[in-house]
């Protein structure tokens, strides 16, 4: 659906939004080659079933799409009809059962092996969901604010007008008839959005409120003894910028050095300049509260707007892949102490999420949960590995067909 505010200046806008895209660099190349299941790398060792609320939540998603259409526009991924036995025989298992579901697994879906510019490599990282400190009031400590998404900010979704620009996006502010960039994050840190009773909440801590940012999400212990859980809600329209990159071009680490922990721990040496180097990072997102959640394993909604699931969930580049499919991953979970080996981590997990960093074919973002453990692991991961598509037989067929 477009917009009100877009619809409301029509050509104009949109002759604006395709000539900001004109510069943008070429997408990767993506092409599929069909496989095994005896080929995917530790397809009989997963415990299979403990994706199945993940993928129970997809399919009552993918079920309410119009039945003829593309996924996500994405026609090479089936339509809902297309799904609609493999997801009603999914509603038949039991809970726990590896051996059903990778029964109904191997009976439908067939694995397409997903390739980048030819090549099967890819990156994989982690994020989850930090815990910050903050307070629903101004005061003492709390002095870093997290913004609601501001009344006056246009987002657009390019893949409503043209099916070259699918899963590109853009924001802004319309002035004159024109939609032009919105404040970036030394704008908005210079008092941009002051005194428009924006603030959702106040944080003690700079660098835990741009992490927040990076991680999409997160829970905030209150000052007055409550939580309350935030998510996402809109971002800027600037570019990502990792600050990783930034100390890697100045010498300060090296790219095997790079990771949450040793970002922070740089941070934390270098107060003066910290918040020049945050500002490197153009990109500035927007939250709001969310209800807290019936399950404690459940994490918050992705961008399919289903809870994310904790070791299961994938955020993906949605200029390559619909939501809500399911993929067979194989990496390396790093190893978090000193002298330890990375160890194999190949699993069935399901397209939830999608994520600003998330670029590429054979590139993807393991959602770990909450707590110290999560952020170890998301904190240190940036490992090399492989992903398959699953697809129903049919339209796994015609894909092959076309590549």
């Amino acid at each position: 659906m477009v917009p009100p505010l877009l619809r409301r200046f029509g050509a104009v806008v949109l002759l604006a939004l395709l000539a900001a895209c004109a510069e943008a660099p070429k997408p990767p190349t993506l092409s599929f080659q069909p496989a095994s299941f005896a080929g995917l790398p530790g397809w009989q060792a997963d415990a299979t079933a403990a994706v199945l609320p993940a993928l129970a939540r997809s399919c009552t998603k993918l079920m309410a799409r119009p039945a003829d259409r593309g996924l996500d526009g994405f026609a090479q991924y089936g339509t809902p009809d297309d799904w609609r036995p493999f997801c009603t025989a999914l509603g038949t298992l039991r809970p726990g059962d590896d051996a059903a579901l990778r029964a109904l697994v191997e009976a439908q879906l067939q694995p397409m092996a997903v390739l980048g510019d030819g090549s099967v490599q890819g990156l994989f990282t982690g994020y989850y969901e930090p815990l910050v400190h903050g307070s629903r009031k101004r005061h003492g400590a709390y002095q870093i604010p997290l913004y609601r998404q501001p009344p006056d900010l246009v987002q657009v979704d390019l893949g409503e007008f043209r099916d070259s620009l699918k899963g590109q996006r853009i924001a802004g502010r319309v002035r004159g008839g024109r939609l032009k960039p919105y404040d970036d994050r030394s704008g908005i840190e210079a008092g941009a959005l002051e005194g428009r009773n924006l603030e959702l909440v106040w944080l003690d801590d700079a660098a835990d409120a741009f992490f927040l940012q990076v991680q999409g999400s997160g829970l905030v212990q209150l000052d007055d003894g409550g939580q309350m859980r935030v998510g996402f809600s809109a971002q800027n329209g600037h570019p990502y910028v990792a600050i990783g990159r930034v100390l890697i071009a100045r010498g300060e680490m090296t790219r095997d050095q790079v990771s949450l922990q040793t970002i922070r721990a740089w941070l934390a040496a270098h107060p003066a300049e910290a918040p020049a180097l945050l500002r490197e990072n153009p990109s500035y997102v927007f939250f709001r509260e969310l209800p807290k959640p019936k399950d404690d394993s459940d994490g918050p909604p992705g961008a399919e707007g289903v809870a994310l699931l904790p070791g299961r969930s994938l955020a993906v580049d949605r200029k390559h892949f619909a939501l809500g499919v399911p993929l067979w991953l194989d990496t390396t979970r790093p190893a978090l102490q000193a002298g330890a080996a990375d160890t194999p981590l190949q699993r069935l997990m399901v397209a939830q999420d999608t994520g600003g960093a998330i670029t590429g074919g054979v590139r993807g973002d393991v959602f770990w949960g909450h707590g110290a453990a999560a952020e170890a692991l998301a904190g240190r991961m940036k490992q090399p590995g492989r992903l398959w598509l699953l697809l129903p037989k049919a339209v796994a067929s015609k894909l092959t067909a076309l590549s």
